[in-house]
């Protein structure tokens, strides 16, 4: 970097986890960045996030993944379930790696963002400060502003990382009409691990499904999703667990037990929303969109977060310090909005299929369950081809060496 040159700046909208990685990304560019967050703290709101080998190599290029890969559980052996207990197909973990290079590790999402903002210099993050987009700015010409209740702040580069509701993309879009309801609620929580073990799993029912998978420091991350009328949430956290065991609680151990186990004001739960049609574009000016605020999606491919990482160190890769952000930013666009876009309608695709209410429907996707899994694991590993197997757009550890153990599911 030159540098005789003042550094470019660059203000981040958000600070979850794909705006802590573009903030990261950034910086290790050469970019001087300043995060601006609307809650006080950097609390994360959450429970728990499986990073597929896609995310891991993204995070490889910011020097994380190993470290990630230390600290989380690699999934191991499971498999799809019915209510009743059967098995009615098996994953095999160390197929899965070899398939696309690696391991699926699970993890709290407060592990990963209190290591991307660990690695952020000093003061580059600033809390309580809800940030409004003036002017996206244009580029070659004026910088991006933005405005929040103790000032401004100008930069070359402005980056909305600020969710679903993002006020980032409406005011990039206003035309645009922003995310809307799919028909499935989900619940989250992460408590102890019961006594009794269990392999990781996925649950399906009718009209609802269920997922448990164990974390590497001895508790469990439970998720829950249904086909449910918007907001129709109880009125407290005891509502939300009477509704989980209404809906659950006669299924299949370990799930009773992780019921009776959690306390009332751990359930999170949240309406899955994604956009009635995609952006147009991932940026204007010089303002780009991530994550969530640009392509929000249903989590049953649980490609969400991986998605907004593989969106920051891509953004990243395309933005060098001192450039007309102008056709990076168009590089940008371009390189993500196929991929988000067909990976969010696979998404939202399986989330029909896991929702399905029609008893006759339940009963054929269960036949052909039992017939997926009789045909081996290479059948529902091909569900996340072209996805699990991205490489980030520059030279990473797992290039250099050789591929990672799998089978495990500890480090």
């Amino acid at each position: 970097m030159d540098k005789s040159r003042p550094q470019a700046r660059a203000v981040v909208v958000g600070s979850g986890i794909g705006g802590l990685t573009a903030a990261l990304a950034l910086h290790r560019r050469g970019w001087q960045v300043t995060v601006l967050e609307r809650a006080a703290s950097l609390r994360p709101v959450g429970a728990g996030i499986g990073l597929a080998p896609n995310a891991l190599r993204a995070l490889d290029t910011l020097g994380l993944g190993d470290e990630l890969r230390e600290l989380a559980t690699w999934q191991g052996d499971g498999g799809l379930r019915t209510p009743g207990g059967r098995w009615l197909s098996r994953t095999d973990a160390r197929a899965a790696a070899a398939r696309f290079g690696g391991p699926l590790v699970m993890l709290h999402r407060s592990t990963l963002i209190g290591l991307l903002a660990g690695r952020l210099p000093e003061g580059t993050v600033r809390t309580g400060a809800p940030a409004r987009l003036a002017d996206p700015g244009t580029p070659g010409g004026r910088p991006a502003r933005v405005a929040f209740p103790d000032g401004e702040l100008e930069a070359e580069l402005l980056v909305g990382a600020d969710g679903i509701d993002s006020a980032v993309r409406t005011a990039l879009f206003p035309e645009h009409p922003g995310p809307v309801y799919t028909g499935m609620t989900t619940w989250r929580t992460v408590i102890p691990a019961p006594g009794e073990p269990f392999a990781p799993h996925e649950t399906w029912g009718r009209g609802a499904l269920w997922g448990t998978q164990p974390l590497k420091d001895g508790r469990v991350y439970a998720y829950a999703a249904a086909a449910a009328p918007e907001r129709s949430f109880a009125p407290d956290g005891e509502g939300e667990r009477a509704e989980l065991l209404r809906r659950f609680g006669h299924w299949h151990q370990p799930i009773p037990s992780i019921l009776a186990a959690t306390p009332a004001d751990a359930i999170l739960r949240h309406d899955v929303r994604q956009p009635a049609r995609p952006l147009p574009a991932y940026h204007r000016g010089r303002t780009a969109v991530l994550g969530d605020a640009a392509h929000a999606m249903a989590p049953t491919l649980g490609q969400g977060g991986n998605q907004a990482i593989e969106d920051a160190v891509v953004l990243a890769h395309h933005l060098a310090p001192g450039a007309d952000p102008g056709p990076g930013l168009a590089g940008y666009s371009a390189d993500r909005m196929g991929r988000t876009a067909a990976i969010a309608a696979k998404s939202a695709r399986i989330a029909r299929l896991a929702t399905l209410g029609s008893g006759p429907a339940v009963a054929l996707r269960t036949a052909l369950m039992v017939l997926a899994g009789r045909l081996g694991p290479g059948l529902a590993l091909r569900t996340f081809d072209s996805i699990a197997d991205w490489r980030p757009p520059t030279r990473t550890y797992a290039d250099l060496a050789p591929e990672h153990p799998a089978g495990s599911t500890t480090c």
